[in-house]
C-alpha cells in the first residue's frame, strides 16, 4: 500500500519498484497530531515529507497580520523541498498539520544519496517546482488583482466619506449662520415700560426652531407684544418663522388694532405661496396707563394670568384659528387687566408638552402649579427659573420641541 501511494507521487513516479521498495523501508515515518507546525518560515532546513495520510497546510507569514493560505498538500505530496536546493537552507513558508497526520521524513544526505543514483528524479522535481511556481505565481496576480479592487473600493469609500465629512461641515457652518440669523430677529434688549418689567427665553429644539417672540415699543406707553410657533421644526420652519415675524413687526403699528395686523399678515403668507407650514400667534398691546392688554389670539395657546397673592387663571377665551392655511382665519379677541403685582405668562406648546422619560407631558396643570408657587426676582429670572423646571422635568431626554417663554410683571 505504501509502495503504491509512494510510486504514484508526482516526485517519485519514475523510479523503478526496487527504489520505491528500497525508500518505503528506510524512510521514517511521523505521527503528527493536529495543528502542529512542522517548521516555520525562515528556519534552517535539512530535510523534506512526503506526506502519507492527513492534510498539510503551507501559510507565508504565520501568526502575523499579513499571514496568507498557499496551499494544501495531501497523500502522495510533499513539503520542504525547496530548503534542500536553496543555498541558503532557509525555509520559505511554514508547514502546518490540518488534522492528524502521517509523513515520511527524508533528510538531506538521503535525497542527494537518491540524486546520485536516480539523476532522472532532477527531471520530475523540476516539474513539480515548476508547477507550483505557476500556481503560485498566479494565486499572486489574483492576490494583488483582489487587493486592487479592495484598495479601489476602499479610496473610493475614503473620497465618498470625506465628501460627506465636507458636506457636514458646510451644513454645519449653514446651520450657524442660520441660527445667528435667527437669534438676530429676536429682541437683544427688552424695552422700559414704566410699571412693567418684561422677560423672555427661547430655547429650540435643534439648531434652529420655529418659535419666536419680540416686543415693540409702540409709544411712550404702549408696546406690542408678539409671541408665535410655527409648525414643525429645522431650517424650513425657520424660513417661516422668520417671513411671519418680518410681516408682524412691519404691520404692529401703534394704530392698528391686534386683529387687524393678524389678518393682514395672514393674507400675506397666503399670497406668499403654496406652503404646507402654518403658524400660531398672539399679538398684543399693552397700555401702562389703563393697565390692560389687549391681544388676538390665532390659535395660539391661552395666556395665564397670575395674581399678586399667586392665584393663576387662564384667561378667558374663544376659538382661534391658525394662520397660514384660512384666508380669514376666526381670531379670538380679549382683553385682560393685569392685576397690580401680578404678571401674565405667554408660551408655545413647547413647554406644556415637555416629556418625561415615562411618557408623562409637563402640562397645563404642572405648569400653573409652578406658576402659583411664591415667587420673587425679575420676570426675567421667572423666565429662567422655568425652564430650570422644564429641563429637570426632561431629565437626560431630548427635547422635542422648541420652548419659548414670556413674561410680563406688573412693578405697581
Amino acid at each position: 500500500m505504501k509502495e503504491k501511494l509512494l510510486a504514484r507521487a508526482p516526485l517519485f513516479k519514475g523510479l523503478p519498484e526496487d527504489e520505491i521498495r528500497k525508500l518505503t523501508q528506510t524512510l521514517r515515518v511521523l505521527e503528527v497530531p493536529p495543528s502542529t507546525v512542522l517548521f516555520q518560515e525562515g528556519d534552517v532546513g535539512d530535510r523534506f515529507y512526503i506526506i502519507i495520510q492527513g492534510q498539510i497546510e503551507v501559510i507565508k507569514a504565520l501568526g502575523s497580520p499579513e499571514e496568507r493560505f498557499i496551499g494544501l498538500r495531501g497523500p502522495g505530496e510533499f513539503v520542504g523541498e525547496l530548503s534542500l536546493i536553496n543555498r541558503a537552507g532557509l525555509r520559505t513558508a511554514s508547514v502546518r498539520s490540518l488534522g492528524p497526520a502521517h509523513l515520511w521524513e527524508m533528510s538531506h544526505g538521503e535525497f542527494d544519496d537518491l540524486l546520485h543514483r536516480q539523476p532522472s528524479m532532477a527531471f520530475e522535481l523540476i516539474n513539480v517546482l515548476s508547477e507550483r511556481l505557476t500556481i503560485a505565481h498566479d494565486s499572486t496576480i489574483q492576490d494583488l488583482q483582489k487587493k486592487n479592487v479592495e484598495l479601489t473600493e476602499a479610496y473610493e469609500e475614503l473620497k465618498a466619506a470625506q465628501a460627506q465629512i465636507i458636506e457636514k461641515e458646510r451644513l454645519e457652518r449653514e446651520l450657524q449662520v442660520a441660527f445667528e440669523i435667527q437669534t438676530s430677529i429676536l429682541p437683544q434688549t427688552l424695552p422700559d415700560l414704566a410699571g412693567y418689567d418684561f422677560g423672555a427665553l427661547m430655547v429650540p429644539a435643534r439648531a434652529v426652531g420655529g418659535d419666536f417672540y419680540d416686543i415693540l415699543p409702540l409709544s411712550s406707553d404702549k408696546v406690542g407684544i408678539i409671541i408665535g410657533d410655527v409648525a414643525d421644526k429645522g431650517v424650513p420652519s425657520a424660513i417661516f418663522m422668520a417671513q411671519t415675524h418680518a410681516l408682524l413687526y412691519a404691520m404692529a403699528t401703534r394704530d392698528a388694532s391686534p386683529a387687524w395686523v393678524l389678518q393682514r399678515v395672514n393674507q400675506l403668507l397666503i399670497k406668499m405661496g403654496e406652503s404646507s407650514l402654518f403658524v400660531t400667534v398672539l399679538y398684543g398691546i399693552l397700555d401702562r396707563r389703563t393697565n390692560l392688554f389687549s391681544y388676538a389670539r390665532a390659535g395660539h395657546e391661552l395666556p395665564i394670568v397670575v395674581s399678586a397673592n399667586g392665584k393663576a387663571e387662564i384667561a378667558p377665551y374663544n376659538q382661534g384659528q391658525l394662520m397660514g392655511v384660512l384666508d380669514k382665519p376666526m381670531l379670538d379677541e380679549q382683553t385682560v387687566s393685569i392685576p397690580s403685582g401680578g404678571v401674565i405668562v405667554l408660551y408655545t406648546d413647547g413647554v406644556i408638552d415637555a416629556r418625561h422619560s415615562n411618557g408623562d407631558s409637563f402640562g397645563l396643570e404642572r405648569l400653573i402649579k409652578e406658576l402659583e408657587l411664591p415667587r420673587d426676582g425679575s420676570a426675567q429670572d421667572q423666565c429662567d427659573r422655568l425652564w430650570q423646571v422644564l429641563s429637570n422635568f426632561q431629565s437626560k431626554d431630548a427635547q422635542e420641541d422648541d420652548v419659548t417663554l414670556v413674561i410680563i410683571q406688573s412693578t405697581n
